[in-house]
């Protein structure tokens, strides 16, 4: 068994050192390749992963700074009432009237209390 395996696994590795032993490469133009595609991996990770989470922390950031008594938060997946505003936490009360300090930074969703009635109209409304 063991014979097997160190078989499958030199069989496996003996192409990759041919082809480094049948093909040396010209020291020119392997460097300016190299640059090319580290600048390529660069504007990809810019565009598609950096940007967009900038403009999401932004917009949230925003959507935190705008909190106001009565809005209903998220936050660790506790969803509560906002009572009172503070400067890096928020007072909400839960359900059951229990009242819990948050930091802001912890919210994920903000309703605000105008959605929040009108989502009560339109459940009432289902109901009968």
């Amino acid at each position: 068994m063991n014979k097997l395996l160190t078989g499958a696994f030199s069989l496996g590795t003996l192409p990759l050192f041919a082809d480094a032993q049948a093909a040396p490469s010209s020291g020119g133009g392997s460097l300016m390749q190299t640059v090319i595609m580290i600048a390529v991996a660069i504007v990809f990770f810019y565009f598609i992963l950096w940007r967009p989470e900038q403009k999401r922390r932004k917009q949230m950031e925003n959507v935190r700074s705008s909190l106001k008594k009565g809005d209903r938060v998220t936050a660790m997946g506790i969803i509560g009432t906002v009572v009172k505003v503070q400067d890096k936490t928020a007072i909400v009360s839960l359900y059951d009237g229990a009242k819990m300090e948050i930091l802001k930074q912890a919210i994920t969703d903000v309703q605000a209390a105008a959605e929040e009635k009108t989502d009560k109209a339109v459940e009432a409304s289902e109901v009968r």
